[in-house]
């Protein structure tokens, strides 16, 4: 939680709660599902929460607007910008049952009332939102492709609706198709070695 709070020095007191009991439940539930690896459970805040927060680094979602975090798992990116982004709507989709029971669950301990998860597959989904943010679930062309149809046909604000893609590693052949595409390395704004490779990619809907 130090982590956190010296990159998010202005939390208020309900966020930095918020976070700090996500650590206690998400070991509670990895004893009965593998939501989280084992490896990096030890280093939670950072390789997950932190990870998932360089988003917020990068972009601030204005209230009112939707958010679809795709494939979100056990609540990653979704539940640590729901609580970062409290007026933003989230809906936290991911297509296995199990996974999503989880979610609901840590979202009612929490008290959150800006996230929703849906146990659906992405293209079953018939729903438009603003943006739509990932955690590396697969390649950025093959979402790109899923997500084609899911944005809102105008935004209500001056910013472009699009997508927010956490990834680590090289993903220039990922991104050579969208040369609108802009990556921000977070290793800008986290000093930890473990965000020398990664980054936040955004794609405008354009």
């Amino acid at each position: 939680m130090e982590l956190i709070k010296k990159y998010f020095p202005n939390l208020l007191k309900e966020q930095i709660h918020k976070l700090y009991y996500l650590k206690n439940l998400y070991a509670y539930w990895n004893t009965r599902i593998n939501i989280i690896s084992r490896k990096t459970f030890y280093d939670f805040y950072q390789q997950h929460v932190l990870f998932c927060l360089g988003i917020a680094k990068v972009f601030s979602f204005f209230p009112g607007s939707s958010v679809l975090d795709l494939g979100t798992g056990g609540g990653f990116p979704g539940i640590p910008l729901s609580i970062i982004f409290p007026y933003t709507k989230f809906t936290l989709v991911d297509s296995i049952q199990k996974k999503i029971n989880v979610v609901e669950n840590i979202v009612r301990a929490i008290y959150l009332k800006n996230a929703y998860p849906i146990c659906i597959r992405a293209e079953k989904l018939d729903k438009k939102f603003d943006f739509v943010v990932t955690r590396g679930i697969s390649n950025i062309n093959i979402i790109q492709n899923w997500i084609k149809n899911k944005f809102k046909q105008k935004s209500s604000y001056k910013i472009k609706n699009g997508s927010l893609y956490l990834k680590g590693g090289e993903i220039s052949n990922e991104i050579k198709k969208f040369p609108h595409a802009i990556e921000y390395p977070l290793n800008y704004y986290f000093h930890e070695p473990f965000f020398y490779t990664k980054k936040v990619i955004w794609i405008s809907n354009i």
